[in-house]
């Protein structure tokens, strides 16, 4: 799974997750990526932070290319560049709940559904028991402690369905 920070053409900024850089190239082209905030599909990707953890299964932000620079003459670096003009305020909940929304939806779509289960599927994931895969479910409190206390990692996240999120 890589996450790119995108921006649309109103400076609009959020995130995207997408399977590998591939499938970001072919759905931009297909403009089937849109602003969450104004539905633009004039979306680009903008520079973010590097690699974040290495492990082969683990989330991988990659920088987006970066176009080589034209050489600078002596008159055009004495130049001083325009003053870019302030972008307008954006409500940081509109951010939020975006990136909430692309979680709640790649969760959905890439976790199986284990219900009461949870606790007992990860489990039998965690010691090699079951194929390994994304799981997601309910786990009462105990089970959470209990599991985070034999070293499974696990995270809590509210229960949420995507029209809950319109």
């Amino acid at each position: 799974m890589i996450i790119f920070d995108l921006s649309c053409q109103h400076e609009h900024r959020f995130e995207g997750w997408f399977q590998s850089r591939e499938d970001f190239d072919s759905q931009s082209s297909r403009s089937l990526i849109s602003c969450p905030d104004c539905g633009s599909l004039q979306v680009r990707r903008v520079p973010s932070a590097l690699h974040v953890g290495r492990q082969s299964k683990s989330l991988e932000v990659v920088p987006p290319p970066m176009p080589p620079r034209p050489p600078m003459s002596a008159a055009s670096s004495a130049a001083v560049p325009a003053p870019v003009p302030p972008s307008p305020a954006i409500d940081p909940r509109a951010g939020a709940r975006s990136s909430l929304q692309q979680l709640t939806t790649m969760l959905l779509a890439n976790c199986e559904d284990v219900g009461e289960h949870f606790a007992e599927e990860a489990r039998k994931i965690h010691y090699l028991e079951t194929p390994e895969r994304s799981i997601r479910g309910q786990a009462s409190n105990e089970e959470y402690e209990a599991l985070r206390e034999e070293g499974i990692e696990v995270l809590r996240l509210p229960r949420l369905k995507v029209k809950d999120l319109h």
